[in-house]
Order: structure tokens, then C-alpha cells, then sequence
């Protein structure tokens, strides 16, 4: 059986899950590894929570959707209600630290459940938009799914267009990465 990590990123219409997962997806086919990403879109424009479900393998993956989660990044309240029922014995919930929510709400069950900082550390440090590009460094991090320098590569083909016009962008979204990689 063929080892498949299975990620599940949750938030906010605008948040950039799609794109984080999106880039994630690009970097493992970069790197020569199978992935699939599947969007699930509620209605965000009227508030409801984006979920991406996304699958990196070094061989086939069968099904585009899965039951339990390796690792699930909650950015926001909603999500975190949203995406408990992926919760297993062996997921690593991580959700943002700025997050208000009673301990209780939170998924039981699952193999560690980490509060990160990185839209406070975005805000004070970096930028508050580059704020998913931490939460990627994070999933980078905990996941090893693929490399810095893969994601780097894929973010660079995706946004490559933006840093030319304004190469100080390259370096805030690569030290975004590298922050969030440290944060995990």
C-alpha cells in the first residue's frame, strides 16, 4: 500500500487555502510525486468555510476524497467545526493561536493539536498576506511533503509575474515559508 499524506486546509473565503493547496499540489508534481487536489467550495462569498482536500503520493492515489485527515490546518473558528468529523487517532490538528475558541471545541481524538501563532507573527513581522504562505511553511514542516525549495519553486511560477513588479515580495513570501516551517 502506497503511503498517501492526506492534508485538509480549512478557512475563510480569502484566506488563500485554495492557493496554498494549489501550490503544494504544483511542488509535488514538481518534484515528480502524484497529488491531487480537489477544492470544496461552500459559498464564501456569503461566509461559508473553503476546504481543500489535497493528496501527495509516490504512487497512484486512488480515491479524490478521504475520511480522516494526517494533518488538518483550521484557520478560523468555522473551520475548526468544519473539519473535526476528519479528525483520527493519528492527525495532527494545527489552527491558528488568534483563533477565540472554548478548549472543549476542540477535536478529540487526535494525535497532537497545535496552536500556532502565524497570523499574529504575519501582522507584527512579515505582512498579514502572506499569512497562508506561513500556514504552507507549517504544513512543509510538519508534513514533509515536499521541500522548501519545491514550494519556493511552485509559489515562484505562480506569483513569479507580482515579483517582478515588486521583488520584495519574493522575499516576504520565502521567509513566510521558512517562518512558518519554524513555527512547527
Amino acid at each position: 500500500m502506497a503511503e498517501v499524506t492526506k492534508i485538509m486546509m480549512a478557512g475563510e473565503g480569502g484566506q488563500g487555502v485554495q492557493s496554498v493547496a494549489q501550490i503544494l499540489a504544483e511542488a509535488a508534481d514538481n518534484e515528480g510525486r502524484e497529488a491531487l487536489y480537489i477544492p470544496n467550495f461552500g459559498v464564501e462569498q456569503r461566509g461559508g468555510v473553503s476546504i481543500a482536500f489535497l493528496q501527495i503520493s509516490d504512487e497512484r492515489i486512488g480515491a479524490p476524497k478521504f475520511d480522516i485527515a494526517d494533518i488538518i490546518v483550521a484557520l478560523s473558528d468555522r473551520a475548526i467545526y468544519r473539519t473535526k468529523q476528519y479528525v483520527g487517532e493519528k492527525t495532527v490538528f494545527v489552527y491558528d493561536a488568534g483563533i477565540e475558541i472554548p478548549e472543549e471545541d476542540l477535536p478529540k481524538g487526535a494525535a497532537k493539536v497545535l496552536a500556532i501563532p502565524a497570523l499574529e507573527i504575519a501582522k507584527n513581522e512579515l505582512h498579514p498576506r502572506v499569512f497562508n504562505v506561513m500556514i504552507m511553511g507549517a504544513v512543509i514542516a510538519a508534513t514533509k511533503v515536499v521541500t522548501d525549495k519545491a514550494a519556493k519553486d511552485a509559489i515562484e511560477k505562480k506569483l513569479g509575474y507580482k515579483f517582478e513588479q515588486n521583488p520584495k515580495l519574493r522575499d516576504l513570501n520565502y521567509k513566510a515559508i521558512d517562518k512558518g516551517m519554524e513555527l512547527v
